[in-house]
């Protein structure tokens, strides 16, 4: 078999695909946790969002172009981050991957909203915890943000930003679509404040195993959410 039809055979088994995503991930943190940044990190990080990307290129079938449009913006968003924020001990290099995550989210937002009806009320609950999270994460980080205050709070807008729109997509799209999506982005979190606390605060126990597993898997789950859509079409009763 070609090598280029055994990787799209691959790309369109999402059991394999996914051996093969967290095989690359795991490799990802093992040279994370083991081998110099440069120029180890810079080889092995790149293919676990390529794969994503490929992964949601070879199996997409988005009805709208716009949908599919802020899917890949967002996902190409991730990986120019990606790369940058290897080497975080350069002001610079950090800073424009923070803008290129918070504006990866932004395109996220926009891939899950949505025109249907939703209560206001279903958003209270999920908004004060988000809310208390966030509050209380930058207050712990205070002292260490300095310059970056400004844009870790927008960074963190745009998550519970992200977040409401994931929760709202609830009774909109099948149920296997919307735990993939809404798991992925709580795991995707998770991932994101290791990161802040680690660059900002202090270090956490396996930080780099935890911030690569949790933002890898997280972005998994997302891609597969959006790949498994389905809408759910609902009955207008004509009384």
């Amino acid at each position: 078999m070609p090598l280029t039809s055994y990787i799209q055979k691959i790309l369109k088994s999402r059991k394999q695909f996914g051996i093969l995503f967290f095989t690359i991930l795991t490799i990802d943190i093992l040279v994370k946790e083991c081998c110099p940044v440069f120029p180890y990190r810079y080889i092995s990080k790149p293919p676990v969002l390529l794969l994503l990307i490929l992964y949601y290129y070879s199996n997409q079938s988005e009805v709208k172009r716009s949908d599919y449009l802020w899917t890949v913006i967002s996902l190409v968003c991730f990986f120019m981050g990606d790369i940058l924020i290897i080497n975080h001990m350069n002001v610079i290099f950090l800073s424009v991957s923070l803008l290129l995550f918070t504006f990866g989210k932004l395109f996220l937002s926009f891939r899950f909203s949505h025109k249907s009806d939703f209560k206001v009320t279903r958003l209270i609950p999920f908004s004060i915890i988000m809310f208390i999270y966030t509050v209380g994460l930058v207050s712990f980080l205070y002292d260490g943000l300095k310059n970056f205050f400004v844009p870790v709070i927008i960074s963190y807008f745009i998550s519970l930003l992200l977040f409401q729109f994931t929760f709202l997509r609830k009774d909109v799209v099948d149920k296997a679509s919307y735990l993939n999506v809404f798991f992925g982005v709580i795991i995707y979190m998770m991932s994101e404040g290791i990161m802040v606390i680690k660059t900002f605060k202090t270090d956490v126990p396996l930080q780099g195993t935890l911030i690569m597993l949790f933002y890898g898997t997280g972005l998994y789950l997302i891609v597969s959410g959006i790949l498994l859509e389905k809408k759910i079409k609902k009955v207008v009763s004509p009384f």
